[in-house]
């Protein structure tokens, strides 16, 4: 695209865009005026064509007719008699269809360029963070990720692209919402693909990730561009039964023994100083691979992971563990109602016991959780208890190959 020095006029198909957040990325080129028409229907070619004459097909025969408005259709013959509906199917002009939404520019360049850089707000297309952990032996995991760009209606041709990775707050309008939606960078040049990675790098308080030399996003496409090369981490299994005391408010008597989940969590290390642990990753979908015993990779979990800052572990919950089962039962339960200056207290105690079942080959270590606000405390139980915050209290238990383990614990909540 050859811009002259001074003033020239444009255009560039750029897709749905919402047209008030358009601007110049280049300080020496000043949009002075900018239209958008974002219809590409039979609709908006109505609509370009008010106030001309179009042809119509009628059968074998062609009739014209001005068009006077579109809602409600209104068409002048050429008698003079002014009709209510279409005198045919009408015969557009190539000018009055836009296959893409179009914006034509009216721009002052201080010197000849041979690209215009443009930035705006689409909501046309969206991306993710992809990311593969491939689990091997010893704790040790090869971890791969890419960017993942998903375009509805979103049209680039030859466009320098970068994603922002973060929780960036968008204004709302008076009058009308702006959806929100990704900021993109086109350069109307063409240049030599690269095969490097996206380089990444802090903007503000956000993370920018620039996709290397250049793409062509395209209606109905998904475009994946590898973040980074495959890192190795060291990654440990996590067996997890949560508790059912309620967060908040009374506790209350249950009878009967109930099946508890044993939740599958990984556990993927990333310190400082090493490949995966030193750069920031965006959130998106993680899936998770382990190989058979013919050395084929098998889906074992998928969990989302927010936007991960460097350093940072990543825990992904990987589903139900299928050899380890528990049951939990509340053993016995009691009340007590106290008058206080304030006004009635009320404190429940109650045992409960844990019983883990474990099928498998080998033993494993399972994390009973009880989580509790307000006051309450651990009174005693059999297995030693972590007190991991005000709210949260941890029995980890070893479980036997193909054996149980029980835990018993008494609580005191007050309300």
């Amino acid at each position: 695209m050859d811009i002259p020095k001074g003033n020239s006029s444009q255009w560039a198909a750029l897709g749905l865009l919402d047209p008030s957040s358009l601007f110049s990325l280049d300080s020496t080129v000043t949009i002075a005026t900018a239209t958008y028409d974002p219809a590409s229907d039979y609709s908006g070619a109505l609509r370009r064509a008010v106030g001309r004459k179009l042809l119509f097909r009628s059968g074998k025969d062609t009739v014209s007719a001005t068009v006077l408005g579109v809602n409600p259709e209104i068409y002048k013959l050429a008698d003079g008699s002014v009709t209510f509906q279409a005198p045919g199917s009408p015969l557009f002009p190539a000018e009055l269809v836009s296959v893409d939404p179009v914006s034509n520019l009216n721009i002052r360049s201080a010197q000849a360029r041979k690209e215009l850089r443009l930035g705006y707000f689409s909501e046309g297309a969206q991306w993710q963070a992809s990311y593969q952990v491939l689990l091997g032996n010893n704790g040790q995991a090869t971890v791969n990720g890419s960017a993942v760009i998903m375009s509805n209606t979103f049209h680039a041709d030859d466009a320098e692209v970068q994603l922002l990775a973060g929780s960036v707050n968008r204004a709302q309008p008076p009058m009308a919402p702006m959806a929100k939606a990704g900021v993109m960078a086109m350069e109307a040049r063409r240049d030599v693909a690269s095969f490097a990675n996206a380089s990444e790098q802090k903007v503000g308080e956000f993370h920018l990730y620039s996709l290397p030399g250049r793409s062509s996003i395209l209606p109905g496409r998904t475009t994946s561009i590898s973040l980074f090369d495959p890192a190795a981490a060291k990654y440990e299994k996590s067996y997890v039964v949560r508790g059912q005391i309620p967060y908040w408010g009374q506790l209350y008597q249950q009878g009967d023994e109930q099946d508890a989940p044993v939740e599958l969590s990984y556990v993927i290390a990333r310190p400082r100083k090493t490949d995966l642990g030193d750069r920031p990753l965006p959130g998106g979908i993680v899936r998770i691979f382990q190989p058979d015993s013919g050395g084929r990779q098998q889906l074992v979990g998928e969990a989302s992971i927010d936007h991960s800052p460097a350093g940072e572990e990543l825990r992904l919950y990987a589903g139900n563990a299928f050899d380890l089962t528990a049951k939990r039962v509340q053993a016995s339960y009691a009340t007590r109602r106290d008058s206080l200056s304030s006004g009635w207290r009320t404190s429940a105690t109650a045992d409960y016991r844990v019983t883990l079942t474990n099928a498998a080959d080998s033993a494993a270590t399972i994390d009973v959780l009880e989580e509790r606000g307000g006051d309450w405390t651990i009174l005693s139980s059999t297995v030693p208890g972590t007190r991991l915050s005000s709210t949260r209290t941890r029995f980890r238990v070893s479980v036997p190959a193909r054996g149980t383990a029980v835990v018993k614990y008494r609580v005191k909540v007050t309300w």
